[in-house]
């Protein structure tokens, strides 16, 4: 009866949750730079020799630390002559994100078009800053699927949650920084501190790779797609504040005394030195050049057609993985296999294929209810002949001497990075989880970099992350190790081992997570959420 009560109460608010779709509003249909417009930027010229030295590729760069990924982004947006997009599923007014902010408005005030799609679920700063910047006449800043902005009520956004579930729980997760339609930034980080070892109490570990030639027109291609899409809505329709033309000053001087007080010390500053046009020019980037695919969601699969079916992007990764030969080395932050991946995980196994994998521990995790999720299929997994690492919530002060080469404060470390490698001879990275909501539920991009030399590269750095110094490994309990077993609180066929000061330690519950954790994974293993992690 409860039941029957809720939905008639949801029915009845149901007709008022509805936007009209984006076209409605007035709102201008723009697009990236022509092929020959973009070869007349500074940009373009730069990698006009070594495209032609490389028919048929384009130039890749592995960003594999924080500072890397964000001096990159300060110098894509100091590079820009006449276009600069992004696109990010979390976009954040904190310390490293206004300083992106601000090198997005420097190019705005030389005549650089900026567009800027942010997903809503994650769009908590709709504030004077971020709407001030919208009143630029070279800034536009859309949201991707709002349910309801901040600007509305608890009320309003509560009620658009409970009537439409569905469209809420659908995101863009794509992540991309695009300049002039000649360079790109993808991968897996957002822009917020704990992306670019900036945040005081978490570090997420990520990789992003820069591009640079043809691939960024693909790049540019889906984005496009994204911005003139129904569902991507004109900021000023969901913010209604007022601005006067002295609040964009207000908002410059504030983004430049921001950037004289924290470009030095959060290492934004290092790449503006030499512009990245003379940089190529002189072969002094460290491109490396290869054979690639780029494949993005449609943002169908959000609102039309190909809602719940299975993304073009993880269709290409799969279809990557099916065909390896020798190894598939797996980073995947939030992993929720099911049985059909366990299945085709054993298959690969079955011809001699070695499989690793890292994920996040229970104790790093960002989000327990996936961790839930991950938890049933670990015995399978082991069974079936794959390796399991989970990485450790390690702690760590300023270095550059730390796991996966990310420096920033002192952070509880959790793993982020979206990557795969095969046969060491392909890397593919993006947005991508292998889980239900990444194959099914939100839109994703995938880059395929055909380079034996890049993925060497990110296998090294999977064979640091999965060290005992950094990771456990995750094994089934032997009989030895069951017999010692004997007796304590948890006699779980699960053990976990790492090693701290030299000393291997052996655990037979989740390490770290301590009570609160295991307790809340125990309620979400209870609730039938499983298809939404």
């Amino acid at each position: 009866m409860l039941a029957r009560l809720a939905l008639a109460c949801l029915a009845l608010v149901a007709g008022c949750a509805t936007r009209p779709p984006a076209t409605d509003y007035p709102r201008e249909t723009s697009a990236a730079l022509t092929a020959a417009e973009a070869a007349a930027t500074p940009l373009g010229a730069a990698l006009a020799a070594p495209e032609a030295a490389h028919p048929g590729q384009s130039g890749f760069r592995l960003l594999a630390t924080g500072t890397d990924s964000l001096q990159m982004r300060v110098a894509l947006g100091r590079a820009a002559t006449k276009t600069l997009d992004m696109q990010y599923y979390v976009a954040n007014e904190d310390t490293t994100g206004k300083l992106l902010l601000g090198s997005a408005l420097h190019a705005a005030d030389r005549g650089v078009r900026v567009r800027m799609l942010v997903d809503d679920l994650n769009f908590h700063d709709i504030d004077r800053l971020m709407a001030a910047l919208n009143s630029h006449p070279n800034i536009q800043i859309r949201v991707f699927n709002p349910y309801g902005s901040t600007g509305e009520s608890m009320y309003l956004r509560t009620r658009n949650f409970f009537t439409n579930i569905d469209q809420f729980t659908r995101r863009m997760h794509n992540k991309a920084t695009i300049a002039d339609n000649e360079m790109a930034i993808v991968g897996g980080r957002n822009l917020g501190d704990e992306y670019f070892s900036a945040s005081p109490t978490i570090d997420f570990r990520d990789l992003d790779v820069l591009s640079a030639g043809p691939v960024a027109q693909s790049v540019s291609a889906s984005f496009d797609e994204y911005w003139n899409s129904p569902v991507s809505y004109p900021l000023n329709v969901l913010n209604h504040q007022k601005f006067a033309p002295h609040d964009l000053d207000t908002a410059r001087d504030d983004l430049r005394k921001h950037w004289r007080e924290s470009a030095e010390p959060y290492n934004a500053k290092p790449l503006n030195a030499t512009p990245l046009a003379q940089q190529i020019a002189e072969n002094g980037l460290g491109l490396v050049w290869a054979k690639w695919t780029f494949v993005a969601d449609s943002p169908g699969k959000i609102a039309g057609a190909e809602q719940g079916q299975l993304g073009d992007a993880m269709k290409a990764l799969l279809e990557r993985i099916h065909q390896a030969h020798s190894s598939v080395l797996v980073f995947s932050p939030y992993f929720v296999p099911h049985e059909a991946g366990v299945e085709t995980l054993r298959a690969l196994t079955a011809r001699g294929v070695r499989v690793a994998i890292l994920t996040n521990s229970l104790a790093a995790t960002d989000a327990v209810a996936v961790q839930a999720g991950y938890s049933p299929y670990r015995v399978p997994l082991l069974r079936a002949g794959v390796e399991l690492y989970e990485f450790g919530p390690r702690q760590f002060e300023h270095t550059d001497e730390r796991p996966l080469g990310v420096v920033g404060s002192r952070s509880r470390a959790s793993l982020h990075a979206k990557a795969y490698v095969i046969d060491e001879s392909t890397l593919v990275i993006g947005s991508l989880n292998l889980d239900p909501r990444s194959a099914r539920l939100n839109t994703e991009l995938a880059l395929t970099i055909e380079s034996a030399a890049i993925a060497h590269d990110v296998a090294g750095l999977f064979k640091r992350a999965t060290s005992p110094e950094v990771s456990y490994r995750v094994t089934l309990a032997t009989p030895a190790q069951r017999a010692q077993l004997t007796g304590t609180p948890v006699n779980s066929p699960l053990v976990w081992t790492d090693e701290e000061d030299g000393m291997l330690r052996t655990f037979n519950v989740d390490p770290g997570a301590g009570f609160y954790r295991n307790v809340l994974t125990g309620l979400f293993l209870l609730l039938p959420v499983d298809s939404q992690l």
